[in-house]
């Protein structure tokens, strides 16, 4: 068969030297998308990462594909129907990163909390006063976790290790891990009025596209502090500009934004204006959060470890060779609000 494994980096293809036997390997660092689809329309078996596109335009051009093995825990940047419809197997890595991601959380939040970067650069112009650096204890603070899969479970192990309060909501609470880890599940309206951070940890599809937004930021305490590591689509980030103009949230910490595949480039905005590929309003509202002093933003780079990546490659090697042995190996169902955000 010939596999095609996208958005690869040179250090990363020895791990899919396994699969050479037999079968024809070809590795591209560009994600796969409707320009470059068409290089690949015999390709048998595809492993992308989050910046693909595997949408309905982009799969019609791929007649004999049959397997997809994202190398990612989260799916929405593929048709599920469509792949159920055409017998395209789709697996993903479900449980590689929810320690790193976690720790990421934290990293993040410490970062706010002690205001680490306004320190460095400050120290760096060599300017040591005090000034302006005050930042807030966790312990004791009350943190919201909405979703309580595996990345947001491990999010709660690590909170109580440093004294906080949890509160969390979930569509399926886990009343063995709450008893266990001791926090409260609660309802949404509850959690937004009584948390003093508020963590997401859910998939990015239409049942959690903007989850949060101008209502739900209304709701929010005073000064709240907002972690996103989980997808861009699930903040209207327009409504959080707006939040964190008039105070009522203090801070943002985001890993993920809603257009950060075109916000890489400050010439993506323009372009995107031309194509109408893209959301203009919020590749803009993304533009200005990269400014903004009460704003930390990484480049989706939560899950981005050592160990978790080898996680990811051994795991997607593992899913493919299951494939190639007919049998079903981390499957993805065809019902999008099943996602993990990666």
């Amino acid at each position: 068969m010939k596999i095609v494994v996208f958005e690869s980096e040179e250090w990363e293809r020895p791990y899919f030297d396994a699969l050479k036997e037999g079968h024809e390997v070809i590795f591209d660092a560009e994600p796969i998308d409707e320009d470059s689809v068409s290089r690949y329309a015999d390709a048998d078996i595809v492993s992308p990462f989050v910046y693909s596109d595997l949408s309905r335009p982009v799969l019609e051009k791929l007649p004999q594909l049959k397997f997809i093995a994202t190398r990612s825990t989260g799916f929405d940047h593929i048709d599920l129907e469509y792949c159920a419809v055409h017998d395209i197997r789709v697996s993903n890595v479900p449980t590689y990163g929810e320690r790193t991601v976690a720790e990421h959380v934290f990293a993040l939040l410490l970062s706010i909390s002690h205001k680490i970067p306004q320190a460095v650069n400050r120290t760096r112009q060599g300017d040591f006063s005090q000034k302006g650096l005050q930042g807030f204890d966790l312990g004791h603070k009350t943190m919201g976790i909405i979703g309580t899969g595996n990345i947001g479970l491990k999010t709660i192990r690590i909170a109580r290790g440093f004294e906080m309060n949890v509160i969390a909501c979930d569509r399926n609470p886990n009343k063995e891990a709450a008893a266990d880890l001791g926090f409260t599940y609660v309802d949404m309206p509850e959690l937004l009025a009584g948390a003093d951070i508020i963590s997401l940890h859910v998939p990015g599809n239409k049942h959690t596209h903007h989850l949060l937004s101008t209502e739900q930021f209304k709701a929010m305490k005073d000064g709240v502090v907002l972690i996103n590591t989980a997808r861009g689509t699930v903040v209207d980030i327009k409504a959080l500009l707006h939040a964190l103009a008039d105070g009522k949230v203090a801070a943002a910490g985001l890993d993920v934004l809603a257009e950060e595949p075109a916000i890489r480039e400050e010439a993506e905005l323009l372009r995107s204006f031309f194509t109408r590929k893209h959301d203009l309003e919020a590749l803009l509202a993304d533009h200005v959060l990269l400014h903004m002093k009460n704003v930390i933003i990484t480049p989706h780079s939560a899950f981005n470890t050592k160990e978790a990546v080898q996680r990811i490659l051994k795991t997607t090697v593992g899913n493919i060779e299951g494939f190639l042995r007919g049998e079903a190996v981390n499957p993805v169902e065809s019902v999008p609000d099943q996602a993990k955000a990666s």
